[in-house]
């Protein structure tokens, strides 16, 4: 494959993974009156808007902006003032028309959640079947070269192809599906699952889809295929938050706390959370490359002059952790004296879920560690923790983390600042626009 192929196909992932937002995002803008608001009106500001259509400002500032991040709308912003203004354009009212085409796969994702996440099921897989024969015909669209609307139809198709692929692939891929045995060699459906005739349906939508050979009843990954299969990980961050997707009718037009206020047992109701750390986990291997260098500086200094041992912030799935340890136990002169110097492992975690499986992960490497709830905004609270339930001094460790500043409740500030920020993204807690 050369690079031009691997650029196309890259760009086809990224308008994937737009499509598991954009599609239940501009259909619920569309179902409620939005759009062609917009289009009547040509332009109207956020608290317009909101007041017409009784929406809660933060999340519909969000819907808008992921509109204009397509290309379909403008977004200008006044940070004096602290006002946001839509304007239509060229495209708006090509995109906003065909916004009805995403009804199905919205459909899909609310129906999904009566099901389990990780297994195949019936019910859900025929829904998706019958939008693949709806896409495979471009929903009786015919499109012609010299028809203004053909890119942006095209546009709206691959985020349908996002919602068919996209959990389908982190699914597959969660369960093993990508694993060196069946990309390395043909296989038959009934390796994979009991139920495989149906499951032969799925596989031959990927075949139709490009990813597959097929050769005496048997599938082989392609090139094409195993692009898409090698980066199966990307998928899972975002395709983890459809929990979020199936309710963005109610946050944004109705209970903006819902998510919360349903809420049972320790388990987050926003996010599949396992989703997510192996999505983030897939993303952060290539990362970790990076840090081994100035690990192997550090632990490769007098003994005396040595950190203690090594605390993950947002641990997530343990992976950095073991990197981290693997780096140090077979590259670095601490490694050669870890029975008359431990090293101390500590994994904090904000997330049950993480602590449950980064726990997991460490114990099936044979690695000793301490894996402990915490979080990044009270390092006073976890170095009390250490010091107090394991007799250790948080400055004496080596403290990293591997995440972005995310997922943080917001509190608001204590004190006014006269410079203003000229930040064009778009913010929300609740509902509000912050």
């Amino acid at each position: 494959m050369n690079p031009e192929q691997k650029r196309t196909l890259r760009s086809k992932l990224f308008r994937h993974l737009d499509g598991i937002v954009i599609s239940p995002t501009a259909y619920n803008l569309k179902k409620h009156g939005v759009t062609d608001y917009l289009l009547k009106n040509q332009k109207a500001t956020l608290n317009e808007l909101a007041k017409e259509f009784n929406a809660n400002d933060g999340y519909l500032n969000i819907a808008l902006r992921g509109l204009c991040s397509q290309g379909w709308l403008v977004q200008n912003i006044d940070n004096e003032n602290g006002s946001v203004e839509f304007k239509i354009n060229e495209h708006s009212e090509i995109a906003f028309n065909y916004f009805d085409l995403y009804e199905d796969v919205v459909d899909l994702l609310k129906l999904s959640e009566n099901y389990h996440p990780r297994k195949f099921e019936i019910e859900p897989f025929l829904k998706l079947e019958s939008i693949y024969k709806k896409y495979k015909a471009n929903y009786g669209i015919e499109l012609t070269n010299n028809d203004p609307s053909k890119v942006i139809t095209e546009q709206i198709l691959t985020h349908i192809e996002g919602i068919i692929v996209g959990p389908t692939i982190v699914h597959l891929g969660m369960s093993g599906m990508f694993h060196k045995y069946f990309m390395e060699s043909r296989f038959k459906s009934e390796e994979f699952h009991e139920n495989h005739q149906e499951f032969d349906k799925l596989l031959n939508i990927l075949k139709e889809l490009g990813w597959f050979d097929v050769k005496n009843g048997s599938y082989e990954f392609n090139e094409f295929g195993l692009f898409f299969a090698k980066r199966a990980s990307a998928y899972g961050v975002t395709v983890s938050y459809i929990p979020t997707l199936r309710k963005l009718d109610n946050l944004i037009f109705g209970d903006p706390l819902i998510l919360k206020k349903n809420k049972t047992g320790p388990y987050e109701n926003h996010v599949d959370r396992e989703m997510n750390i192996w999505g983030s986990g897939g993303a952060h291997s290539s990362y970790f490359k990076v840090v081994d260098e100035i690990i192997i500086n550090i632990f490769n200094k007098p003994i005396e002059e040595q950190p203690k041992g090594v605390l993950d912030m947002g641990c997530g799935n343990g992976a950095f952790l073991q990197h981290i340890f693997s780096v140090i136990e077979g590259q670095t002169l601490r490694g050669t004296v870890l029975d008359e110097h431990p090293l101390q492992v500590i994994g904090v975690d904000f997330n049950k879920a993480a602590l449950k499986v980064s726990q997991s992960r460490l114990i099936q490497a044979d690695i000793w560690a301490k894996i402990i709830w915490g979080v990044i905004g009270n390092p006073e609270l976890l170095a009390t923790d250490l010091i107090e339930n394991y007799n250790i001094e948080l400055e004496e460790l080596l403290n990293v983390r591997s995440f972005l500043d995310h997922n943080r409740i917001w509190e608001d500030p204590t004190e006014k600042v006269s410079w203003r920020t000229e930040s064009t993204g778009a913010y929300a807690f609740e509902g509000k626009r912050i």
